[in-house]
């Protein structure tokens, strides 16, 4: 029996370069966004990245594009406020507020959740949204809230686990079959998840290799 969200294969010769190509080239940040207004042009595709606060969002980024600070990493939670865009030779990259961050003051945390769901249900142009879960820890009921927003607004997301140095395989296997689990009720679904760690890069290649194929 085929099973449900296996993890994406390891890419071909072909997309493998066509990746690595797609980052070896500028990337650079474009403009910090706090209000729909302020959207660039939607003259590209574009493909963002979504998670809890201190899922590992901008180390990942930095690790995707070989760039060790061009994304803010913080070890304060809730810091990213604004939808940051970085350009590329391809689609824009999008790093989107962390959410579920509960410390913040309230006010703060609901202007940055409205901004955050007016994107999602909004840009016409976005292809994939990665949704980022920690290996550590799962899918929680936070981030379950913002993928049956993306299934409301038609949003293809992809399931990208973080942090995957951080457990044992057996424990990695356990939060797999949760997360296969959590994922498979949700019809915006890809059918393939992607494991990473932005500290020995394991699966960034194969990162690199889908969004370079989505452009």
């Amino acid at each position: 029996m085929q099973m449900l969200f296996p993890l994406a294969p390891e890419p071909e010769t072909e997309s493998r370069e066509k990746g690595r190509l797609l980052f070896a080239g500028p990337v650079e940040f474009l403009k910090g966004v706090v209000a729909m207004d302020g959207l660039p042009p939607p003259d590209r595709l574009e493909v963002c990245f979504a998670g809890r606060s201190n899922v590992g969002k901008s180390s990942l980024i930095n690790a995707l594009t070989g760039r060790k600070a061009l994304a803010r990493a913080s070890n304060t939670p809730g810091r990213t406020q604004e939808i940051n865009y970085f350009t590329t030779a391809g689609p824009y990259l999008v790093d989107l507020p962390g959410y579920g961050y509960a410390e913040a003051p309230k006010a703060v945390v609901e202007k940055w959740q409205r901004l955050l769901k007016s994107y999602l249900a909004g840009r016409a142009t976005l292809r994939r949204a990665f949704v980022l879960i920690d290996t550590r820890h799962g899918i929680k009921p936070v981030d379950d809230e913002i993928l049956t927003l993306l299934d409301r607004s038609a949003v293809t997301f992809q399931v990208v686990l973080t942090k995957a140095d951080k457990v044992s395989q057996a424990d990695r296997e356990m939060i797999l079959a949760q997360v296969r689990g959590a994922v498979a009720k949700h019809p915006a679904a890809y059918p393939e998840l992607i494991v990473t760690s932005s500290e020995n890069g394991d699966g960034i290649e194969t990162l690199r290799a889908v969004i370079a194929t989505l452009a």
